[in-house]
């Protein structure tokens, strides 16, 4: 499995509140532990408002979890072109929008993640409300690569972003603790109008969610795709954050030597 949203929250580098919030640590080894039966082995390493533009935190930590592992950041407004091919060179892969949790410059983000993607192929990330997606058209319409969080959170705007997702936008399958509309219904009509859109994340630690990540949650997403379960798994992030598929398995000198059953 692939864990296309998480964050981890390290106590060693800088914190800001947001709106008066700090979130608690919660370390890769917390990560490791709350997610140990789930048999992922990679995913995207998202940043959160309250670690602002401190990319210290995101380098540890990609180079701690090792391949497989991505990152998704916000980038100081004087970011040059050399900072953006370091980060990408230590695993980063994608530049976000966080207009969720307060007010920032559209346009010089918008610029600024153009750019990133000219000189690297990041895309960009929009954690915000659904209900403000028709609003932000403009803006869509010049970014070649986009993920939208948590289904687009509001249930309403589901219309219009499906219109979205024909026209290649990805959703994250993720913060189900965060929404209050059929979550079914919305994974069934988004997959069906693209296979590749949806990508699992556990969304974990869950921050200001009413209910943080349950592993009932991947069930559902089971129950809801069916056979192709596996893409919003593993294969659709996988390739989204362009990581290489993963091989499977070569059979075992062992197994290859044992007799077949009848």
């Amino acid at each position: 499995m692939f864990d296309a949203h998480l964050h981890i929250i390290d106590p060693r580098f800088p914190l800001v509140e947001n709106n008066g919030y700090l979130p608690d640590p919660f370390t890769i080894a917390d990560y490791r532990e709350r997610t140990s039966a789930l048999g992922i082995d990679g995913g995207a390493v998202i940043t959160g408002s309250w670690q602002a533009t401190d990319q210290t935190y995101l380098v540890a930590a990609l180079a701690e979890l090792g391949e497989g592992w991505v990152g998704v950041t916000q980038l100081h407004p004087d970011a040059t072109d050399d900072d953006i091919l370091e980060l990408d060179r230590a695993g980063v892969r994608g530049i976000r929008f966080n207009l969720k949790r307060g007010a920032i410059d559209i346009a010089a983000l918008t610029l600024q993640a153009l750019r990133a993607h000219e000189l690297v192929g990041w895309h960009a990330e929009l954690y915000v409300d659904g209900s403000l997606l028709p609003s932000l058209a403009p803006v869509l319409t010049k970014l070649p690569a986009v993920s939208i969080d948590h289904l687009g959170i509001s249930g309403e705007a589901l219309p219009f972003l499906l219109e979205l997702v024909d026209r290649g936008v990805r959703v994250k399958a993720a913060g189900f603790g965060r929404v209050d509309f059929d979550i079914p219904n919305a994974l069934r009509r988004i997959h069906n109008v693209s296979p590749e859109a949806l990508m699992f994340g556990t969304d974990l630690p869950g921050t200001r969610a009413t209910r943080a990540f349950e592993p009932a949650d991947v069930e559902l997403i089971k129950e809801t795709i069916g056979d192709d379960y596996e893409a919003v798994l593993c294969t659709n992030a996988r390739s989204f954050y362009r990581l290489q598929p993963k091989q499977a398995a070569e059979p075992s000198d062992t197994a290859e030597s044992l007799p077949a059953v009848e």
